[in-house]
């Protein structure tokens, strides 16, 4: 699925104001383009997430949340190894988006003789939340939560898959 066709771009208009020393100064109009992630498009991951963990036989918990790291979408699948994976995937994903990379180099930091990453207000170090990422911009992120790490980015990576053209 096209990139563009997961996305929606939305323009934004920021007014300025010339210099106020000049008589006649005219507000100016500046236009910036931001990427967000819909609703459709976090259904349309969170599907494919949950197909690769119904594939391997992994259920857990998806979330997806957008890039200030709240909610879009999250989903808990039948049988899933714990209940409280609804609230993990979200708190990876949320992770993940405002951190701008993977919850799993804050695990790796705390692992690798960088204790002091636990410190980090707010944030989840587990592995299992990555970025979205389109143009380079982060549009959000997906979290989840079955029952390994290396299973929870597998379902992760298998989401994003639906990004590539």
């Amino acid at each position: 699925m096209q990139a563009s066709r997961i996305i929606a771009v939305v323009t934004l208009c920021l007014l300025g104001t010339g210099s106020l020393t000049h008589a006649g100064a005219q507000q100016r109009e500046a236009a910036a383009s931001k990427r967000i992630l819909t609703l459709e498009s976090a259904k349309t991951i969170v599907a494919a997430a949950q197909e690769e963990a119904r594939k391997n036989g992994w259920p857990g918990a998806i979330a997806v949340v957008d890039d200030g790291g709240w909610l879009i979408v999250a989903e808990r699948m039948d049988n899933a190894a714990t209940t409280v994976g609804p609230s993990i995937a979200v708190e990876k994903a949320r992770t993940a988006a405002l951190f701008k990379r993977p919850s799993a180099d804050l695990e790796n930091a705390i692992n690798n003789g960088r204790p002091a990453a636990i410190t980090a207000p707010g944030l989840v170090m587990m592995e299992g939340g990555l970025p979205i990422v389109i143009d380079g911009q982060v549009v959000g992120a997906i979290g989840v939560s079955a029952d390994t790490k290396v299973h929870d980015s597998q379902i992760a990576r298998a989401g994003l898959a639906v990004l590539k053209p």
